[in-house]
């Protein structure tokens, strides 16, 4: 491509416009609230803690990351300043293996990367510390090193950087593991290392990692779970703020005069179940397939021959579903907790039974008609004589 045609691509205003929209990141309710519920727990977590992010797919995970992210970065600006060397946090993303199985090596060297560590192709080995006779230490290449060696260079990086937070986005994938091995030796390496080096954890997934929530006590004890739902059409509250949505990409987004996002919601809602990064990628290539097109704006065959399928919708939609459902807290499952705990209603019917001496007496409800307790007047009333 000539200059004169790349300034010509440059100066094209609707090219422009789908740039713009393309970084545009609309801050709708959900993404607002979870990013605070993010930062509070990011803040307020202990050292070593672990956070578990999870959603369905396309409603918006990694943005939420990124404003995090920004929002770290902003609050250091003075100790970035006077600490070069220090970084806000990490982030990197779980890969998954051409193998089938998730690889920790690979894992490790992303981090290391992310963290501008340097020899990562050449690193010591642990056993050349313990060795007298190697005092000039041995080293070993990338191909070779096993991943405990990775693993302690990524410990030493991360308390010498000191991130606030250590981001993993695609976490779910950490749950793609060889048979024979259990689901909790993966988090645990995760686990080891945010207690090793005092950092705080986030791992950013799909409802695929609902396993990883309850794996032990230990788990329990020391991780949060922060949920990123999509909106409900059960909700009209949640309807009327996906209809705010759509009407604030109508005005970001060029060439949709042609076509009214607000009054088609019921079909923008369908194909893309409510979530929003799935609606602002179909817009994406609708307004690509209309500039393509020749077409002067967005028509409704843009939209449906860019739309996921019925059956790809349908599958997320399933997932989400079966997602929120485990992971609300019903009224079921409380009282399975509060009979484990031993406040269930053997305690209530001890404490009105009277047991012991400091039992106390609850009053039990009358029936409806039911008079009050009184003395009534019994016998005969003399009368007085005039």
């Amino acid at each position: 491509m000539s200059a004169h045609t790349t300034t010509e691509a440059s100066q094209d205003p609707v090219a422009e416009q789908l740039r713009h929209f393309q970084n545009v990141t609309i801050a709708h309710p959900r993404l607002v609230a979870v990013k605070d519920r993010l930062m509070n727990a990011i803040e307020g977590a202990a050292p070593g803690s672990l956070i578990l992010v999870l959603g369905p797919a396309g409603v918006g995970k990694t943005t939420l990351r990124l404003k995090v992210e920004q929002s770290l970065t902003q609050g250091m600006l003075s100790t970035l300043e006077s600490n070069p060397g220090r970084l806000p946090f990490v982030s990197v993303e779980a890969v998954a293996s051409v193998t089938g199985n998730f690889s920790w090596r690979d894992h490790f060297t992303r981090v290391l990367r992310e963290m501008n560590e340097p020899l990562v192709e050449s690193k010591l080995r642990i056993d050349s510390f313990r060795a007298e006779r190697d005092w000039r230490g041995q080293f070993t290449s990338g191909p070779r090193a096993a991943g405990l060696e990775l693993q302690y260079a990524v410990e030493q990086a991360l308390r010498y950087r000191s991130p606030v937070a250590v981001f993993i986005d695609e976490a779910q994938h950490l749950a793609r593991i060889a048979s024979g091995r259990k689901l909790s030796d993966q988090l645990d390496v995760i686990k080891s290392i945010a207690n090793r080096t005092q950092t705080v954890h986030v791992l950013v997934g799909t409802y695929e990692l609902l396993p990883f929530r309850n794996l032990s006590g230990q788990l329990s004890r020391r991780s949060v779970d922060i949920h990123f739902p999509r909106y409900a059409a059960e909700s009209r509250e949640d309807l009327q703020v996906f209809k705010n949505v759509l009407l604030t990409f109508h005005d970001q987004l060029p060439l949709l005069d042609g076509f009214d996002l607000v009054s088609g919601w019921d079909f923008m809602y369908e194909r893309s179940a409510g979530c929003v990064g799935i609606l602002k990628e179909w817009l994406m290539r609708a307004a690509v397939a209309a500039i393509k097109s020749g077409q002067g704006s967005i028509l409704r065959k843009h939209l449906e021959n860019t739309a996921l399928s019925i059956g790809q919708c349908e599958k997320i939609v399933t997932e989400a579903r079966e997602g929120e459902m485990r992971l609300a807290d019903g009224v079921q499952s409380r009282s399975r907790l509060r009979s484990l705990l031993g406040l269930g209603a053997n305690l209530l019917e001890r404490t009105q039974g009277g047991e012991g001496e400091n039992a106390t007496s609850i009053p039990k409800k009358r029936r409806a008609g039911q008079r009050h307790p009184k003395r009534d007047t019994v016998g005969r009333m003399q009368t007085a004589c005039a």
